[in-house]
């Protein structure tokens, strides 16, 4: 009984051995050949192709460059951004197949599985550079808004609200466009949203860090660079926040 019982200990040890080097196998440990500024200048690169309509990553998304992909990747950015249609980040960066790791999801809320995606590309593939990227007239921002902390009906919705929600608060305070204005939730809304939608993005940046040891190691040791950007909806432009 002893026998089998140690047996069948050391069989999930081995188990979570293999795996765990399978995934070291599958991942490049020297990872891009890029600085995260040169990861940085490639993505405005890229943009600037998008909005000027010279857009080159057809060429880069053909089956020669899918086959020289099939078994590792070596992406140089990470993009966090939202879900929403209008704003696919492998077409507004003018990017083809294994150059850039996108997670998106509503409001571009960093969770738990979200911040895993992240750290699996930081540290397992290498990439030097995140990018959490906002957009322009943002639904689950409105959404926010328009809840004033109330519920939205929805329980999953919510969740997504509670997230944005501290940046309210800020745009509040910080939002040029309410200046002397008490209620320009109100008066002003559509420039308020805007302010919700730069800080939330921006916070979002900044509490990277904060969730994440791994992400904090890796900026700690200039491996990485975080950086916070918005997406125009009418003119294509990615501007970048300080």
């Amino acid at each position: 009984m002893f026998r089998k019982s140690t047996m069948r200990k050391f069989a999930v040890t081995m188990g979570l051995a293999v795996f765990v080097a399978g995934i070291a196998f599958a991942s490049s440990n020297s990872g891009p050949s890029f600085s995260p500024d040169e990861a940085l200048q490639k993505l405005m690169d890229g943009n600037k192709n998008y909005v000027e309509n010279k857009m080159t990553n057809k060429a880069m998304s053909d089956s020669a460059t899918r086959t020289s992909l099939a078994r590792s990747q070596k992406p140089y950015a990470i993009i966090l951004t939202c879900s929403d249609s209008r704003l696919p980040p492998e077409i507004i960066f003018d990017k083809g197949l294994g150059e850039i790791f996108v997670v998106r999801v509503a409001g571009n809320i960093p969770d738990p599985v979200v911040l895993g995606s992240i750290e699996y590309a930081a540290e397992h593939l290498g990439s030097p550079l995140v990018m959490v990227l906002g957009h322009e007239r943002c639904g689950a921002v409105t959404a926010t808004v328009d809840s004033k902390g109330k519920s939205t009906g929805s329980a999953n919705i919510d969740a997504i609200v509670k997230a944005i929600e501290p940046n309210v608060k800020l745009a509040k305070k910080d939002c040029d466009a309410c200046k002397g204005e008490k209620k320009c939730v109100e008066t002003k809304k559509s420039d308020f949203v805007e302010c919700v939608i730069d800080a939330n993005a921006k916070t979002v940046a900044s509490n990277l860090t904060k969730k994440s040891k791994i992400l904090k190691h890796l900026v700690d040791a200039k491996k990485i660079k975080i950086v916070s950007a918005k997406y125009d909806l009418d003119d294509g432009m990615v501007t970048l926040f300080k």
